[in-house]
C-alpha cells in the first residue's frame, strides 16, 4: 500500500501538498479554483476545488489508482466539518491507522469532523474508478459572520467532546439530487461559482435537518419565532400562509412546513382558516 500524508492549512497549502503527493500538474485562477491533473505510474485522474470568500470549500476527486493508497490527513483544532458524497467506487475512513474503518459507497454520503490529535486516514482501492466530492464548512466564525447561526448548529450536531465524529450511510433522495446538480453547472465563470455556492449551502442546510434526530427541539425556537411573525403578518395583510413562509427563505420552504405540521398538527390551509376565524 502506498502511504501519503497531507498537512492541512489554507486551501492553497492543501492543493500544493496534493500536487506534491500525487506528482500532479496544477492550474489555478483568480477565483480560487484549483485543478490538478495526475498522470503517474500509480495514479491517474483529476482533483478540482474551489474556496469561497466565506471559507466554505468544495473538492471533487476523479481518480484511478494502480495500487492501494492511504492518505493520512493532519487533524487540527479548527478543522472544518466535511460533507462527502461518493458518486462512484468507494472510500474508507478511520481515525488513526488502527481505528475502525467505515466506508462510503456509491450514492452514499458521509459527514466527518475531527478536532482531535488523531489524524483522519482515507483509503482508496486499486484499479477502481473513484469519484467523490467534499464540502468543507469552517467551524470558526465571528458574531457578525453571515453563517454564524449555521456554523453553531453544525457544531452542536456534528461535533462532540472526543473531537471525532463520523456518519456514513444512505441519505435522502433530495440531498443526492442536490449533489448531482453540481455536475450540470456551466463549466466556468462567475455565474457557475454563484450557483455552486448556493447549492452547497442548500446541501448543508438539508443535512442539518436530515441528521437532527430530535429536530423538533432543534428548530423549536425558529418555529416559535416564525409562528409569531406569521400571526402578525396575517393580522395586517392578505397574504396566505404559503406566501408568508416562502418569503422566509430557502431553508424554511424545505423544512418549516414539515416541522410546523408536526408541532401544531395542522397544515397551511387549516391553520390559515383558524387565523381568519
Amino acid at each position: 500500500m502506498k502511504k501519503l500524508y497531507l498537512n492541512t492549512g489554507g486551501f492553497n497549502a492543501i492543493f500544493n501538498d496534493l500536487k506534491d503527493s500525487f506528482n500532479a500538474e496544477m492550474i489555478t485562477n483568480n477565483n480560487n479554483e484549483y485543478n490538478l491533473t495526475i498522470k503517474s505510474k500509480w495514479a491517474k485522474g483529476t482533483i478540482t476545488g474551489v474556496c469561497f470568500e466565506n471559507k466554505m470549500s468544495h473538492m471533487h476527486f476523479d481518480l484511478v489508482f494502480n495500487e492501494d493508497v492511504s492518505l493520512s490527513v493532519e487533524a487540527f483544532e479548527s478543522a472544518p466539518i466535511l460533507f462527502a458524497y461518493c458518486e462512484n467506487g468507494s472510500v474508507s475512513h478511520s481515525f488513526g491507522a488502527n481505528g475502525e474503518k467505515k466506508s462510503i459507497k456509491k450514492n452514499q454520503t458521509g459527514i466527518l469532523s475531527n478536532t482531535s490529535v488523531i489524524n483522519s486516514v482515507l483509503y482508496f482501492e486499486s484499479h477502481k474508478h473513484i469519484q467523490f466530492s467534499l464540502i468543507g464548512m469552517p467551524t470558526t466564525a465571528g458574531a457578525d459572520d453571515q453563517n454564524f447561526e449555521m456554523i453553531n448548529m453544525l457544531k452542536k450536531r456534528f461535533m462532540n467532546e472526543s473531537g471525532n465524529y463520523i456518519y456514513t450511510g444512505s441519505d435522502s433522495l433530495k440531498i443526492i439530487q442536490k449533489w448531482q446538480e453540481l455536475k450540470t453547472l456551466p463549466q466556468q465563470g462567475i455565474v457557475r461559482n454563484l450557483l455552486k455556492k448556493l447549492i452547497l449551502k442548500e446541501i448543508i442546510e438539508m443535512e442539518i435537518a436530515q441528521h437532527s434526530y430530535n429536530y423538533m427541539n432543534t428548530f423549536d425556537p425558529i418555529v416559535n419565532l416564525a409562528t409569531r411573525q406569521i400571526n402578525e403578518i396575517k393580522r395586517i395583510s392578505h397574504m396566505n400562509i404559503s406566501e408568508v413562509i416562502n418569503a422566509a427563505g430557502l431553508a424554511s420552504r424545505h423544512y418549516l412546513p414539515r416541522i410546523f405540521k408536526e408541532k401544531y398538527h395542522l397544515s397551511y390551509k387549516p391553520y390559515n382558516q383558524k387565523l381568519a376565524s
